[in-house]
């Protein structure tokens, strides 16, 4: 599969680490403690925007009286715990790092996640000892489904988009990596397993996990 690129971009939340399950979590107890109902369709609605565009979007939909910075630094302190101390790499994701090192391919990674949390849970995992150049959607003008963040990342990676091969769990990632003229891979997530269809039909390659590019 990625002998015929010269760069590998991942996506974090869902593709590399095992961290999706933090989210639903803390919109549960976020809600609960502004005393509101949670929509049923929240998580589609805002699966892969920036932080900046979740508390633009909750603004504009709920009673809240915060500032965008003001909600994103409540997530983040409410997240902290968790990307400290309980969030791990997906089966076969650290070994597969290990192997694209050793075999000289340019490492990216592209997340929507903010740059506080992805150097907290940094700190413990070490990815970036692997990964060449991290772009957060905090760092572009648009985040997932457009296209900004891959670009970005194959730019600082000396690449051209045709080069890059993208891994990624959910389809508004790799709808965003396709606008960028990159093939993709989707991962299978347990949070995403419903659109799992969705996903092989939008992608070029499919994965249950890395652990099948190691063997």
């Amino acid at each position: 599969m990625i002998k015929n690129y010269k760069a590998v971009i991942f996506d974090m939340d869902g593709t590399l680490l095992d961290s999706m399950w933090v989210w639903p979590t803390l919109d549960r107890q976020f809600f609960e403690n502004e005393k509101l109902d949670m929509p049923d369709n929240l998580l589609e609605e805002i699966q892969g925007l920036s932080m900046h565009e979740i508390a633009v979007y909750y603004l504009e939909h709920f009673p809240l009286d915060y500032s965008v910075e003001e909600l994103i630094q409540i997530w983040n302190d409410m997240a902290n715990e968790h990307y400290a101390n309980n969030v791990t790499y997906k089966k076969g994701a650290l070994s597969f790092l290990k192997h694209l090192k050793k075999n000289h391919y340019k490492l990216g990674i592209a997340t929507s996640n903010s740059r506080e949390l992805v150097d907290i849970c940094d700190r413990r995992l070490l990815f970036t000892e692997y990964i060449d150049e991290m772009v957060t959607s905090g760092e572009v003008k648009k985040g997932k489904p457009h296209p900004d963040i891959y670009l970005k990342v194959a730019h600082k990676l000396g690449v051209r988009p045709e080069e890059c091969l993208v891994f990624e769990d959910i389809p508004g990632g790799l709808l965003a990596a396709k606008r960028a003229g990159m093939d993709t891979c989707a991962v299978a997530d347990e949070f995403s397993n419903h659109l799992k269809k969705e996903k092989q039909q939008m992608a070029t390659y499919f994965i249950e996990s890395f652990e099948e590019l190691l063997a």
